[in-house]
């Protein structure tokens, strides 16, 4: 951030290409790490910091494509080509006015409200230490995304499919740039090198829109030489990136094997939503403590037999809606519950999880208090959907009661099944009092999911054994 007025001082003195390029760089750098930082940290004034990052970044692009357009049509174009002469001089007419452009957006560009940013955003991002699993999670959710985007790309070759590519792969390479320190020194190389392949693609297909946009006039044979020599320079650019990111040793493979793999991504992904929850939840004791009771409860009810078949994923699933169930206070108390489904849904899908898998923790959390979960409003989830959704807000609702003081006067807990009851037995609970009466409700949804009553009581205080 303390580079962007450097660089916009030395881009204002005659807006050549290189001291431009710079600039755009470090407001490139700005931006990517804040869209590392506001996928996990909230606070508006990344957004803010993004949204005047982003206005001075896009009035620069203009003059850079001009900049850019020309080093290769001199690249490319012969001296006595008419259409080489016809291209340099629609690019330098261009660039006057593209220099007085980015001139007025540098003068307006707010400098202290930059500067305060840039004390104040630091001490948010020191919580989160580089290399760390939440990034190792984020960086996963990046390359998986951009992997996605080449299958279209491939399969049509088309400018846009592979502009989408570029910009995704970008995504990627700018996290293991920012975040994680030992992967970038070992893979920086080859993301250059990959990420220039996509860049001179692109830069080839804005040149043959211009090529067909100014050369009109000339000679069809002109034309068609240009066509023809812009198509085998992309041509061989598409054929590199192909050998280099297809089959068995692409380097995306390469980069995958480093990150996360199976159970430890989901890990890596809970970690980066503890992380998420632990900006917007002032109480994270109270979501850790609801987290273990709902776990508690749910291996109680799988082991008594209560539970007679358990999804593989039903106890994360729970585990993760009890971190996050209350994120949705951060705006305000009522009806924190719906807001909390919401932001949820708004989330990037996490490494490891399913779109259906987030879609399920969303619907738990709400479901924590407030109405229940009625066949109405699951009706877009299928019957075996509905059925887990309400049996683990059932179990969120009743471990969320047992901390409902948010003290932590609850210490522990042991499930049992005991003449027709379900029997959970709670240290430290009081026979009467509020949280006895808010115990007493939020056991309803479970009981007549599970078809059988909850009996909560005190338990005797736990004596560790004598050695």
């Amino acid at each position: 951030m303390m580079e962007v007025p450097r660089q916009a001082a030395k881009a204002a003195a005659g807006f050549e290409s290189e001291p431009v390029h710079d600039l755009r760089v470090a407001l490139r750098r700005c931006r990517s790490m804040t869209d590392g930082f506001r996928a996990i940290d909230p606070d508006k004034s990344w957004k803010k910091m993004r949204r005047q990052a982003t206005s001075l970044f896009d009035s620069l692009g203009a003059l850079r494509d001009c900049h850019v357009l020309m080093e290769w049509v001199e690249k490319l174009g012969a001296n006595s080509d008419p259409v080489t002469e016809m291209l340099l001089e629609h690019l330098r007419r261009q660039e006057p006015g593209l220099q007085t452009q980015a001139g007025d957006s540098i003068e307006a560009f707010d400098g202290k409200q930059w500067e305060r940013w840039s004390h104040f955003l630091p001490r948010r991002a020191a919580r989160l230490p580089a290399g760390s699993d939440v990034f190792q999670a984020l960086a996963l959710e990046k390359l998986n995304a951009a992997r996605r985007l080449q299958v279209p790309a491939l399969r049509t070759y088309g400018p846009v499919p592979f502009h989408r590519l570029r910009i995704g792969l970008k995504k990627f390479r700018y996290v293991v740039e920012n975040f994680l320190p030992q992967q970038h020194a070992e893979w920086k190389d080859d993301l250059k090198q990959v990420q220039d392949l996509l860049g001179e693609i692109h830069d080839l297909d804005v040149l043959q829109g211009v090529v067909s946009q100014v050369c009109a006039t000339a000679p069809a044979e002109l034309r068609q030489r240009w066509d023809e020599m812009l198509a085998n320079e992309r041509r061989r650019r598409v054929e590199r990136y192909r050998e280099n990111m297809s089959g068995d040793n692409s380097l995306w493979n390469l980069w995958r094997s480093a990150l996360p793999r199976g159970q430890a991504a989901r890990e890596a992904s809970v970690k980066r939503l503890q992380v998420w929850s632990s900006f917007l939840d002032s109480d994270q004791q109270h979501g850790r403590r609801v987290a273990r009771f709902g776990v508690e409860i749910y291996d109680g009810l799988l082991r008594t037999g209560v539970i007679k078949r358990s999804h593989e994923r039903d106890r994360e699933i729970l585990r993760a809606a009890a971190i996050v169930h209350e994120v949705g206070r951060s705006a305000g108390d009522k009806n924190h519950h719906k807001r909390t489904e919401n932001m949820i849904d708004h989330l990037d899908r996490m490494a490891g999880w399913t779109s259906k898998d987030m879609r399920l923790m969303g619907r738990v959390a709400r479901f924590h208090r407030g109405a229940l979960p009625q066949a109405g409003k699951l009706h877009d989830l299928e019957a075996a959907q509905r059925y887990r959704v309400t049996l683990l807000a059932g179990i969120l609702r009743l471990a969320n009661a047992l901390d409902s003081e948010h003290d932590g006067s609850i210490r522990r807990i042991a499930i049992t099944k005991s003449n027709g009851f379900i029997v959970v037995g709670a240290e430290g609970l009081q026979g009467q009092g509020p949280q006895a009466e808010r115990i007493a409700g939020a056991r309803h949804l479970l009981e007549v999911t599970c078809r059988l009553p909850v009996l909560v009581r005190p338990l005797p205080k736990h004596r560790p054994r004598e050695r």
